[in-house]
């Protein structure tokens, strides 16, 4: 197989007719070419009068492979990976047992299950079905479910974002997490989009499938499940917890997302070793969808082959702080993303079509432990309880909102072209009421810069709502080069909440890293 990079393709292209494109790069006849797929896809926007489509394929040939590689400089040998779903031969007396159900949660879980290990899942929250009725109801005023909602439930945090799968990390194991999201119901996009995403709509159908295939292998999932504490015996696990009932455990994979901080809590009561770790705060920001289009795509802003434009952007300002937008999602949401009473916390989320007519995106500044409340290893949580709290106040239980004009020029609160997304309901308010006025001075500055980037950036008509206050874990759960907490044995922290992912890909990769330490145990 070859792997030709850099093809450039014009907006109109005709993907069905790969061979001649593969054929016309690798200077060789048609048919000398057996198949030719597309293994990556990105928009080169580089140019707004000019903007196309920069493709990788993956070309077989019936001859001459080498002589065509050294004769095309984008060209190299390419091999699929392929990832070994390992089996056990031996089934330990008590399962393995995995607490949460979110990306880490349920790649981990089928690792396990694949393996014939029959693993134990427990979930804090609904299955996603209920859930998903829970979290309508609360963006439609009822009351908040602090054990359903869009931090705790099957799916975890992720089921209702935007869905991205791009990730910083590289690993092998990425493109099994990818090809099984396709397996179970994703778009096949994925395998090759250069930011692929699915969407919440989709998502919530993917993982009840990877939940049936857990199931169908001799796993369980219990909803509704809470771990409450641990049990141990010369440094090793012997029990947990669950809803006030003891069941023998000795290999626990703890896959928790950024938002358990009760299960964070009691881990610290239980001497678990853990270090406090930076993060970040701030808000989200909403443009018009076609306003973004316009800056990034020029003329192109309204080509039906260009998807709704995207995009990612950092500053260091001179004192050394990162103000950085993160999680962007286009044509989407903002959405309440609260998990804990007389709190407010947003984020943001879109479906895979991304039609909505706003642009959101965290706008987001670096926290690091010099800034928390105190050397207490969830002091970084504290910090975050006291925004969302703030937060909580000022809005008098609604989510607070300002604009651009008013937050950086100082200009009247009041709404412009671009309308608050967020629901139930919104309030105005001061961001200074809210943060401590060192970040709101910086997403102030950092709005300015991006404005030199992104033209229409600073836009005084641009939603600002705040909190985002939960872009990742505010603590790292210490272990070793086996995935094992370095304070007991049989404790598998991992994923997000652990503090070794950031992202749906990077949780599940963590996850079936960690699984990988608990089948080679009973190999």
């Amino acid at each position: 197989m070859i792997l030709i990079n850099n093809v450039f393709m014009p907006l109109n292209a005709d993907f069905s007719d790969l061979k001649t494109v593969a054929a016309n790069a690798l200077k060789t006849d048609k048919s000398n070419i057996i198949s030719a797929l597309v293994h990556r896809k990105s928009v080169d926007a580089r140019h707004k009068n000019d903007i196309k489509f920069c493709v990788s394929l993956v070309v077989a040939v019936s001859k001459d492979e080498e002589k065509l590689i050294k004769k095309c400089k984008n060209a190299n040998s390419y091999i699929e990976p392929v990832y070994e779903w390992k089996r056990c031969e031996k089934v330990p007396e008590n399962p393995p047992v995995i607490v949460g159900f979110g990306p880490c949660g349920m790649f981990a879980g089928l690792v396990l299950a694949r393996a014939g290990l029959k693993p134990v899942i427990l979930e804090r929250g609904k299955s996603v079905d209920e859930r998903t009725k829970d979290v309508l109801n609360f963006f439609g005023g009822e009351k908040l479910n602090t054990e359903s909602n869009v931090q705790f439930g099957e799916g975890g945090a992720g089921t209702f974002s935007d869905g991205k799968l791009n990730t910083g990390i590289k690993d092998k194991r990425i493109r099994e997490v990818l090809k099984t999201f396709v397996s179970f119901g994703a778009p096949e996009n994925i395998l090759y989009d250069a930011k692929p995403h699915i969407g919440t709509d989709i998502l919530k159908t993917v993982v009840k499938n990877i939940r049936n295939e857990i199931i169908k292998l001799g796993g369980e999932i219990r909803f509704s499940s809470k771990l409450n504490d641990m049990v141990f015996e010369d440094n090793k696990l012997k029990e947990i917890i669950v809803n006030d009932e003891k069941i023998p455990c000795d290999k626990l994979v703890l896959a928790i997302g950024h938002s358990a901080r009760d299960t964070f809590k009691m881990l610290k009561d239980n001497g678990i070793k853990m270090e406090q770790k930076p993060f970040a705060v701030g808000v989200r920001i909403e443009h018009l969808q076609s306003d973004i289009n316009k800056a990034l795509y020029g003329k192109f802003y309204d080509n039906e082959n260009l998807a709704a434009a995207d995009y990612k952007m950092a500053v260091h300002l001179e004192n050394g702080r990162g103000v950085y937008t993160f999680c962007m999602c286009p044509g989407g949401e903002v959405i309440n993303a609260s998990s804990e009473e007389n709190g407010i916390a947003v984020n943001g989320m879109s479906e895979n079509a991304r039609k909505g007519n706003n642009a959101n995106s965290a706008l987001l500044v670096g926290i690091t432990p010099e800034d928390f409340p105190s050397t207490d290893v969830l002091s970084g949580i504290e910090l975050q309880r006291e925004i969302e709290h703030k937060a909580y106040l000022v809005g008098n239980g609604g989510v607070p909102i300002t604009t651009v004009g008013s937050m950086v020029f100082g200009k009247e609160q009041k709404i412009g072209r671009v309308k608050p997304t967020v629901k139930p309901k919104t309030v105005f308010a001061d961001m200074k009421d809210i943060f401590p006025p060192f970040i709101v001075d910086f997403l102030c500055e950092g709005i300015k810069r991006f404005d030199r980037k992104i033209e229409g950036f600073a836009d005084c008509d641009a939603i600002i709502t705040a909190p985002e206050s939960r872009s990742s874990s505010p603590v790292r759960i210490l272990r070793d080069e086996n995935g094992e907490s370095i304070s007991i044995s049989g404790l598998f922290p991992c994923g997000e909440g652990a503090g070794y992912a950031g992202g749906i890909t990077s949780a599940a990769v963590d996850g079936m890293k960690t699984a990988e330490k608990i089948v080679e145990l009973f190999m």
